[in-house]
């Protein structure tokens, strides 16, 4: 828990049941502040924002959860409720019953960019300007033909398959897959994730209930997901809010897409972009390098 933050769990869909877990900078409604909601990606949770949040927080009205599936947040069992709309609407209530009702910032990295994507894409009134660190559109990657981009990401054809297998597999062995999975994706292995958080991503992925959920929000992408995306195009319904987008030097993106280009293709509003010298998990690696983009992108 960082300090100056408070916890709170806030029910945003009756049937089936789904609560979202999160942690909020003082008091939300009243805060002069301008809102920024932060969210984590696979397979984490709200703790990659710890050391980001804590230099922001006195220029921020900071909202941080955990995304339904991971953390302690609800984990609905079937894969129609991690559909991304589903995901975004999370994200919607969150902050109308913080009572922030006014437009906001979001900085969203790997998954919690995808929820972030369809957030502007469905409520482009909702947000001010949005930073992506680390994503392609999900219709883009999916559609990629390099080669190299199945053999570095394999973890997306992997959890998609049919249950339950990568949920047997990854129970077998969760803190070995963790570490191995996580520290694989960083030049300095898992060096940079305190240990306190690593052991909180190892507890998530030894509970059942999370892994199938982690998995279900990784088919949701590869189907549900995608024809939801391409029904968008169908409508020009675009990105309207400014975005800024980040990859990291020694990952995937840039080595297999135009991520600028990508995101201009998928946005009727400003785009810029660049590398940062991290590996994948950026928020946990580079803190300084977001902290710097947030506070020169998002005013």
């Amino acid at each position: 828990m960082l300090e100056g933050f408070d916890t709170f769990t806030i029910t945003t869909q009756d049937e089936p049941h789904v609560s979202i877990f999160g942690i909020k900078s003082g008091d939300a409604s009243s805060s002069k502040r301008p809102p920024l909601l932060l969210l984590h990606g696979f397979p984490q949770s709200h703790r990659i924002w710890r050391r980001v949040a804590a230099q922001v927080q006195d220029k921020y009205n900071i909202v941080i959860i955990d995304l339904r599936g991971y953390g302690n947040s609800s984990k609905p069992a079937d894969i129609s409720q991690y559909v991304k709309s589903f995901m975004a609407l999370d994200c919607i209530k969150v902050m109308d019953e913080l009572g922030i009702t006014e437009p906001f910032f979001v900085c969203a990295h790997d998954r919690g960019a995808r929820v972030a994507h369809k957030l502007c894409v469905d409520y482009p009134d909702r947000v001010r300007k949005a930073i992506f660190l680390d994503i392609c559109p999900t219709l883009a990657m999916y559609s990629v033909e390099n080669p190299n981009f199945a053999k570095t990401y394999w973890h997306w054809f992997f959890l998609i398959q049919k249950e339950p297998l990568p949920e047997t597999l990854i129970s077998a062995s969760a803190r070995q897959f963790a570490e191995l999975f996580m520290g694989g994706r960083q030049k300095s292995g898992l060096a940079i994730f305190e240990k306190e958080s690593l052991d909180s991503y190892v507890e998530n992925l030894e509970d059942p209930a999370t892994i199938h959920s982690m998995c279900q929000d990784y088919r949701a992408s590869a189907t549900i997901d995608l024809d939801e995306a391409r029904e968008d195009a169908k409508q020009g319904k675009l990105l309207q809010s400014p975005l800024r987008v980040i990859w990291a030097r020694h990952g995937v993106i840039g080595k297999c897409f135009d991520a600028v280009q990508e995101w201009k293709t998928a946005s009727n509003a400003w785009v810029d972009g660049h590398d940062v010298d991290s590996g994948h998990y950026i928020p946990e690696d580079v803190p300084d390098e977001v902290v710097s983009n947030i506070l020169d992108f998002l005013q």
